[in-house]
């Protein structure tokens, strides 16, 4: 009789178990799918806006599609900062390399040899963006506030899917 009275109390924990995951898959799980979709499409979003011409826009072109140009022939460039807090004065000696898509239109309308002859003028847009920065802020924000600035000075100029891309190959920095 303990038996069966133990195998019938078994029987109905393990009919409450089918029933309890059977509500759980039937409730849910339809709340899961829902919100794995809204994730997927803020995923899609957050992509789409990363990628559409920011400083890690080099990631959607492959490699062979693209090529550095050095500004100022690779030659190290010295750029006055803005006064700091203590009131002195800051230099930084930096080179630039932009990276271009070789399958834009801009790349065979302007190409390296249009960007070696308007260096002058890069290097002026440069300068002016980086005399806004303290060194504090330079050293903070070179690899992502600053590069994005020039990056996005460049592609107003030259147009977004060219210059694709800005890293500050040398830098080095002084305050007097």
């Amino acid at each position: 009789m303990k038996k069966n009275l133990i195998s019938v109390i078994i029987l109905a924990l393990v009919l409450t178990n089918l029933v309890l995951t059977a509500l759980l898959i039937f409730s849910v799980l339809p709340q899961t799918k829902k919100a794995n979709q809204l994730i997927e499409k803020v995923c899609k979003a957050i992509d789409l806006d990363l990628n559409s011409g920011a400083a890690s826009g080099t990631t959607n072109i492959p490699v062979d599609k693209r090529e550095s140009w050095l500004m100022n022939g690779g030659e190290k460039l010295t750029v006055t900062l803005a006064k700091g807090d203590n009131n002195k004065q800051a230099y930084a000696v930096i080179v630039l390399s932009f990276t271009m898509n070789k399958d834009s239109e801009g790349y065979s309308k302007y190409g390296s040899e249009t960007l070696t002859k308007q260096d002058s003028d890069i290097k002026g847009a440069v300068n002016k963006i980086l005399a806004r920065y303290t060194i504090d802020d330079y050293q903070k924000y070179r690899d992502t506030k600053i590069s994005e600035e020039i990056l996005t000075y460049m592609q107003e100029t030259y147009g977004a899917d060219f210059i694709v891309g800005v890293s500050f190959t040398e830098s080095l920095v002084q305050q007097q």
